[in-house]
């Protein structure tokens, strides 16, 4: 399995990450993702990408838009120079407009920032959006092409009129995490129906937001499995379907080798 959306070079797991990636790898994740979430922490994410064998991404989040570079596009260029083909995405970018930690304007003109820094570097996006629905999609259409470009809405909790204009118009993909598994995510579970497995990927989004069982704890990747249980049977197929698609989705985005 691939974990498509992780923060596992964030301190909550500094005493114990060795072991947290050992129980990964016996619950049979074999690639995570780790995603970073401004200039530092895009760089601790590198650099735990190298040193554990993962891959990472590099990005501002909406809630750190008001402290990005000035020149954002030569500090990712830096990190590319020295990290390589170790980042495979640019991210996690979008809008927030649920805790308003930017000012919304900060917040659009740096997701602006990085849709064109992609674009113009053929690197695919990871996306974070809450609350911000209309000016996300307004955003997408003025500066992703979908045609040329590849993409994640990460922990996609959404209806499914939402998914299917992200799947439909713009080719993006949806990151599935624990939410699935809530009592309360029925309409998650509907939207997931209606588009289909080949528009998915899997995700933890850990530390934060584990499945149940483990619904209140530290998330870590190992954790992926639940999810993927429950997605396989939303949608009336066997676990090892949903592996095989999900991480095909997931290679396809990101460029992963097999």
């Amino acid at each position: 399995m691939i974990d498509t959306h992780t923060h596992v070079h964030d301190r909550a797991f500094d005493e114990d990450r060795d072991a947290m990636l050992a129980r990964a790898h016996n619950a049979g994740v074999d690639r995570i993702v780790t995603v970073g979430c401004d200039l530092d922490d895009s760089r601790r994410a590198c650099a735990v990408a190298e040193a554990d064998d993962l891959v990472a991404t590099i990005g501002i989040h909406p809630h750190e838009a008001k402290d990005a570079p000035a020149d954002l596009p030569a500090a990712f260029d830096a990190l590319r120079e020295r990290y390589g083909e170790r980042i495979v995405a640019v991210g996690e970018t979008g809008l927030d407009y649920h805790y308003d930690h930017s000012p919304r304007a900060v917040q659009r003109a740096v997701l602006a920032t990085q849709l064109a820094y992609a674009r113009e570097r053929g690197l695919p996006l990871v996306f974070h959006q809450r609350e911000a629905h209309d000016d996300f999609v307004a955003a997408l259409r003025a500066g992703f092409d979908g045609a040329t470009q590849r993409g994640i809405v990460h922990c996609f909790t959404g209806t499914t009129e939402q998914a299917q204009l992200f799947v439909g118009e713009f080719g993006l993909l949806l990151g599935i995490g624990g939410v699935l598994t809530f009592k309360t995510a029925q309409g998650l579970r509907e939207a997931v129906a209606a588009v289909g497995l080949d528009a998915l990927v899997l995700e933890t989004d850990c530390p934060y937001l584990a499945p149940v069982p483990y619904r209140g704890q530290r998330n870590e990747p190992a954790y992926v499995a639940a999810t993927a249980r429950t997605l396989a049977e939303v949608l009336g197929v066997d676990l090892a379907t949903v592996v095989a698609r999900t991480d095909a989705n997931a290679r396809g985005v990101f460029g992963l080798r097999v």
